[in-house]
């Protein structure tokens, strides 16, 4: 993208915000993690690994939490409060991760839950092993994916996954809001 997608906006409001005002309506805090800047009403997290990439900012989510992390990366600006509710919903007293199933059939690990007691310490270890990825994570945790036919009937649910990652896609979510 070439700058801080967290900065980027949408109808006049930074991603950061968009997602935030989503999160602040489901949780009982909202924090940034790795964030290079200030943003007012969040606190922000360091990464404990820097340059880790998802894995790593999944474990400073982790570090902040004390339940549950609701974990969902900047460059994600569809997500609503709604899919929020919907995953805990999939969150049982066996389940360490919830986990939902774009509709390109991959997991989406950073729009997810995580158990803070049962996944950071698997992390830790992943980390420690030299793993990068929230899959490798996700195979050694009880995890509950969520199937596309079970988050369909909520409103935007075409666009929760739509990733931000060049000029182009921000044309585009800029196209899909203006359809709306």
């Amino acid at each position: 993208m070439g700058r801080d997608k967290a900065q980027l906006t949408l109808e006049g409001q930074t991603f950061v915000d968009r997602i935030g005002h989503e999160l602040s309506a489901v949780a009982s805090s909202v924090s940034l993690v790795g964030a290079r800047q200030e943003f007012a009403g969040y606190r922000n997290m360091p990464d404990v690994y820097e340059h880790w990439g998802a894995l790593g900012g999944i474990h400073g989510a982790l570090t902040a939490a004390r339940g549950w992390a609701v974990v969902v990366a900047c460059d994600l600006p569809f997500v609503t409060s709604e899919l929020i509710e919907r995953l805990k919903t999939f969150a049982g007293d066996t389940t360490d991760a919830v986990v939902p199933i774009q509709p390109d059939g991959r997991p989406q690990p950073v729009c997810a839950l995580y158990r803070r007691s049962t996944c950071l310490p698997e992390i830790d270890k992943l980390i420690a092993a030299g793993e990068h990825t929230p899959r490798a994570l996700l195979a050694k945790v009880q995890t509950r994916y969520v199937q596309v036919a079970e988050l369909s009937d909520l409103a935007g649910a075409e666009n929760f996954f739509f990733n931000v990652n060049t000029p182009e896609d921000l044309q585009a979510a800029e196209r899909m809001l203006a359809q709306h």
